[in-house]
């Protein structure tokens, strides 16, 4: 194998992390508001969206991604083994992303099946782009210092689609369709598909793939799985996403329920009027009708608005946090550096259980600096992936990029099924009554636990994983090296 170790240029950076705003777009879309589209917007019962969500869901991870990881390190082209599919799915995903949020006039029956088709083709189709994407990172170059600078460009992206999602969907929505979800909606995801496209496009057109296999090697399914087995970082870090998404899933899921029935409604009215949160909306809206747009449409009660700021404000240190952590890891090594970051994160979460209703500076407070801490952390996950990837070369001179990245993306969503669950399932073990106005005692202390100790558990055991991931600073030095010396020995060029 050959690479090529220049510094990779702005352009090439930028253009790769625009691949993954394109695709959490939709992917944040899917996640947080497709439910409510199936059964508010599109009139599926709840009951049959939530069958259509799980049983697609588990195809596409355990279907569709790891037979999209088998053909993509095996594709062969001019273009490379992952770009060319970025290339061939960027228009399809543009086009099933509408389809998927389009409303058709069709009977109740008509409906699910709409729903049901779109929505696996959408997954299909995300599969045989994202995995590749992924993967792309761990060929753009041999260079774990620049792999590290390429993982936190595509994460500011990723913060930033989330941020679009997760605060700004909901009014973009009523703006758009004046008021009307349905057309609110179509119009929405035909500017996030058109923008999705282009982006897609982009990526394709200004990143290259260094990393190549060897003319000379081959190797079976079977071969690469076996790989797998006995590639201990591999075996933690599968671990170790399982863990982080379970703990993204359960924190995320429980904050509403925190902001619901802990918090002090009146003291979270009374931090928003005093921080001018309320006189920035209506200035804002001021604007909009003033050139003859629609308000911008942002939840009233304080309870539902504190919690969009909130999650605003994590998101927004995420991305600052995100910033250091190249810089950092070039100095210490990804491995140390993630570990003291999540344990840093995890202690400001554990705050929730001991603030009391009114401490609402305290909880904004504790969520902006476990954003800082975790923000570290993310790009640095998908850079430990792609460095897995280096080692199982490193130790059996082949390499099979995409099959290690297909195992770690099942991890996610496995971990995020699991978060799920849990969150339904403390909520049932706590007595939690669902629509009721105010909640046992015993029920806000589950959602407490919930937020704070159960939901840093996962968090400490991936601390604790760390001690057994032995790519270390000096590690990655001596890989990267003797790597760069074989690829250079084998005379193949990318």
């Amino acid at each position: 194998m050959s690479s090529n170790q220049e510094k990779l240029s702005v352009t090439e950076k930028v253009g790769y992390s625009l691949g993954d705003l394109a695709a959490n777009l939709i992917f944040q879309t899917l996640v947080t508001f497709l439910a409510f589209f199936y059964t508010d917007v599109f009139g599926i019962p709840a009951g049959t969206a939530a069958t259509i969500i799980f049983v697609v869901g588990l195809v596409g991870a355990f279907g569709f991604t790891p037979l999209v990881a088998v053909l993509a390190d095996r594709t062969r082209s001019r273009w490379g083994k992952f770009r060319p599919w970025i290339l061939w799915t960027a228009v399809p995903f543009g086009v099933l992303s509408l389809l998927a949020f389009s409303t058709p006039d069709l009977g109740p029956q008509g409906k699910v099946f709409y729903a049901a088709a779109t929505y696996t083709l959408l997954v299909l189709v995300y599969a045989a782009n994202n995995l590749p994407y992924a993967a792309l990172s761990g060929v753009l170059t041999g260079s774990m210092a620049e792999r590290n600078s390429v993982s936190a460009y595509r994460f500011v992206a990723v913060m930033i689609a989330q941020l679009v999602v997760q605060s700004l969907l909901l009014p973009l929505v009523l703006i758009l369709g004046g008021g009307d979800k349905v057309q609110g909606f179509h119009n929405a995801m035909m500017l996030f598909a058109v923008v999705g496209t282009v982006f897609l496009l982009i990526t394709f057109f200004t990143t290259r793939e260094r990393i190549v296999p060897a003319p000379e090697q081959k190797s079976s399914v079977v071969q690469d799985l076996s790989d797998l087995v006995r590639n201990r970082p591999w075996v933690v870090m599968l671990l170790l996403t399982i863990l982080v998404f379970t703990t993204l899933a359960l924190k995320g899921g429980m904050y509403v329920y925190y902001f619901q029935y802990y918090l002090d409604e009146a003291a979270l009215a009374a931090f928003l009027q005093g921080i001018g949160f309320n006189a920035f909306i209506a200035g804002l809206n001021h604007l909009l009708t003033g050139i003859g747009l629609t308000s911008f449409q942002w939840p009233e009660d304080a309870p539902t608005s504190a919690f969009s700021l909130f999650n605003a404000g994590g998101i927004i240190f995420m991305i600052v946090g995100i910033g250091f952590s190249k810089k950092l890891a070039d100095r210490f090594g990804k491995r140390d550096v993630f570990g003291a970051a999540l344990f840093l994160s995890t202690l400001f979460m554990l705050g929730f259980y001991i603030y009391p209703p009114d401490a609402i500076g305290l909880v904004f407070g504790s969520q902006i600096l476990h954003g800082f801490f975790y923000g570290i952390t993310i790009p640095l996950l998908w850079a430990m992936i792609a460095d897995v990837a280096d080692y199982s070369e490193w130790k059996n001179s082949r390499r099979a990029t995409a099959i290690i990245f297909s195992a770690m993306l099942c991890g996610l969503k496995l971990g995020l099924s699991i978060g799920g669950a849990l969150v339904a399932g403390i909520l049932a073990h706590y007595a939690y009554v669902a629509g009721a106005e105010t909640q046992s005692p015993q029920a806000v202390d589950g959602i407490r636990l919930a937020v704070s100790v159960y939901a840093s558990l996962p968090f400490l055991a991936c601390v604790a994983l760390l001690f057994f991931y032995e790519i270390n600073k000096p590690m990655e030095s001596r890989i990267e090296r003797e790597l760069a010396q074989r690829r250079a020995a084998s005379g193949a060029l990318a």
